[in-house]
């Protein structure tokens, strides 16, 4: 019975023995294979237009093991929060890390000025997916447009009236336009708009050049419009860079100055004659973006000559 029973006591011990050192070698594996891990990430705006952005997303990668090998990549995701859609994926090299060294892996990204996204970092080792961090990103709608890379800024506009006429006022608009870069501008585009305050209709609107301008220079740039008296106005600029606008400014003109144009004051009604609106189109564009707005649905004039004369026609026939 003894030796039944130490025989027994021997092959149980031998399991557990053989069990542990299976466990410690699976143990030892898995943590060469996760010996790289993500200590942190930060993502960073790079260069923001009208409608998207550039970011720099910096992963750092924290060796805690031995040494590693050049096998090793850092795979980057990039999921809509709202659709949970794959919007972007990208991978970047990692190279070799010392024992308990961090190395920073930058990788650049572009993303729509709208939405929030997930930003997934995870480390890919021989084709296996090992340690990951992520991010959400919101707001992006948010972030300011650069102005360093085209160094063109609004620094005022001024307004004089000119004339009157049966077509209305002819209003002199000053932009001043300064070069805050450190090198010499472009030829940009620029659209000036006059809005009527209340009902948002544009009286006019033309395109001009900046023409180039030297750093730190401060030039002035003019054009007329037209508009009909007795309202008030919002005068809109925009620069354009090709199809992209890079800088905006607004300022106000008041042809009616007992209308209180204060955004935050209780809201007046007040009639509006959509006929001082009425832009007869007497002339081209200069630019392909901006096309003549298609014909209103009624009757034409030579539509309303003939019904003129049918009536006529009738009413004479019923006099005989």
């Amino acid at each position: 019975m003894t030796k039944k029973y130490n025989k027994i006591s021997f092959i149980l011990i031998l399991l557990i023995v053989t069990s542990f050192a299976a466990s410690s070698g699976c143990l030892r594996e898995f943590d060469e294979e996760t010996r790289l891990i993500i200590s942190d990430m930060e993502i960073s705006a790079d260069s923001v237009k009208s409608t998207y952005a550039w970011f720099n997303v910096t992963t750092y990668v924290e060796n805690i093991g031995a040494d590693s090998n050049d096998n090793s990549t850092v795979m980057l995701k990039v999921f809509n929060e709202r659709t949970g859609l794959l919007e972007l994926k990208q991978e970047e090299d990692i190279r070799p890390i010392k024992e308990d060294e961090t190395k920073m892996v930058n990788q650049k990204i572009r993303l729509p000025k709208s939405g929030s996204y997930r930003i997934s970092a995870a480390i890919i080792n021989d084709g296996e997916i090992g340690y990951d961090i992520w991010m959400t990103l919101s707001g992006l709608e948010n972030l300011p447009t650069d102005t360093q890379e085209t160094g063109m800024q609004i620094e005022g506009i001024d307004f004089i009236a000119r004339e009157a006429s049966s077509k209305g006022i002819v209003i002199e608009n000053d932009i001043y336009l300064k070069n805050e870069g450190v090198e010499t501008t472009e030829d940009y585009r620029i659209l000036f708009k006059a809005r009527e305050m209340d009902a948002r209709l544009i009286a006019d609107k033309k395109w001009i050049s900046s023409g180039e301008i030297e750093p730190e220079d401060t030039i002035i740039r003019s054009v007329n419009l037209t508009v009909p008296d007795n309202y008030n106005y919002i005068v809109e600029v925009s620069i354009w860079d090709g199809n992209t606008i890079v800088n905006t400014g607004e300022d106000y003109v008041q042809l009616n100055p007992e209308k209180i144009i204060e955004r935050d004051q209780q809201v007046q009604n007040k009639d509006i004659d959509t006929t001082d609106f009425v832009v007869e189109e007497d002339y081209e564009w200069d630019y392909a973006e901006e096309t003549a707005e298609e014909e209103s649905p009624g009757f034409t004039a030579t539509f309303a000559a003939i019904s003129l004369i049918s009536a006529l026609y009738i009413a004479r026939r019923r006099l005989q």
